[in-house]
């Protein structure tokens, strides 16, 4: 069966069908998953059954496994993780806030592969947003503002013990696991370059930036607000519906996602991979 490829109607996502994911692929075919990734930035493969070993197959022909600080990963399965909520649960939705994952290592994750085991009939959507197209519509004083500045980045506001997923936060049946590591910081430019495709995104999000590297904070605060506004406006995001069976992978580099709700009384399973950046050696 032809690799069939369908841009979806955003500033990016594509649905890729053709593929049997329960089989290695070769290298031609990784070769052109790897130019359809860079270009879309999301890709979803619908109609899958897949084991954990397959997931874990597919991660690897992306790139090395990363490192996941805050999570419990599975028996068995060191480098995976799941994203899961019960159907009775009434903690707050995982993820709710729009980052970039893990932007507050040394060295941040290049993809996140996520499989889709469980799926309620309704809600649970993710949203992604194009942050080359953020960046490009900045305006130009604010461009020059941010020329060579680094964003200030924490895991604080989330995985910290006062956080949002922190000893306050009870019930939650995903294994995260909160830690004093999350109050250190990391310097990144807000205007990244992307490793592979030389074009320039966007580098902040409200769930890990918490500051601009020379800036007061109380100078600081607006700037990033109104980045933050403006990094997820309608015409950057793509709304990626759910299906069971369906694997996902995004570029942490050059997009920022949220999780969404309106699934209340239904399961939700995903299973979760961090693939690391293997430009950065």
């Amino acid at each position: 069966m032809p690799l069939h490829v369908t841009p979806q109607p955003a500033s990016c996502g594509a649905l890729i069908e053709g593929l049997d994911l329960n089989q290695p692929l070769a290298d031609s075919q990784v070769d052109a998953l790897r130019a359809l990734w860079l270009e879309h930035q999301v890709l979803a493969f619908p109609g899958q059954s897949l084991t954990v070993d397959d997931i874990e197959r597919f991660a690897r022909t992306i790139g090395p496994f990363g490192v996941d600080p805050f999570f419990e990963a599975i028996p068995g399965h060191p480098h995976v993780a799941q994203v899961r909520r019960e159907a009775d649960e009434r903690t707050p939705i995982f993820a709710e806030s729009w980052h970039s994952d893990w932007s507050f290592l040394a060295q941040p994750p290049a993809a996140t592969v996520l499989y889709g085991d469980i799926i309620p009939p309704t809600g649970g959507d993710t949203l992604f947003a194009n942050q080359y197209a953020a960046w490009d519509a900045l305006p130009a004083d604010l461009k020059a503002l941010l020329a060579g500045r680094q964003g200030v980045h924490s895991a604080r506001r989330g995985y910290a013990r006062d956080g949002a997923y922190g000893e306050k936060d009870a019930g939650r049946s995903m294994a995260i696991r909160y830690s004093d590591d999350a109050l250190a910081t990391q310097l990144h430019p807000i205007a990244r370059v992307h490793p592979e495709t030389g074009r320039t995104a966007l580098y902040v999000s409200p769930g890990y930036t918490i500051g601009i590297d020379g800036i007061r904070d109380d100078e600081a605060a607006p700037i990033l607000r109104e980045l933050f506004v403006h990094q997820a406006r309608p015409e950057f995001v793509y709304r990626h519906r759910w299906s069971q069976g369906m694997l996902v992978m995004w570029d942490n580099r050059c997009v920022i996602h949220a999780a969404t709700g309106g699934y209340e009384g239904h399961r939700r399973l995903l299973h979760r991979i961090t693939v690391a950046d293997r430009t950065l050696g």
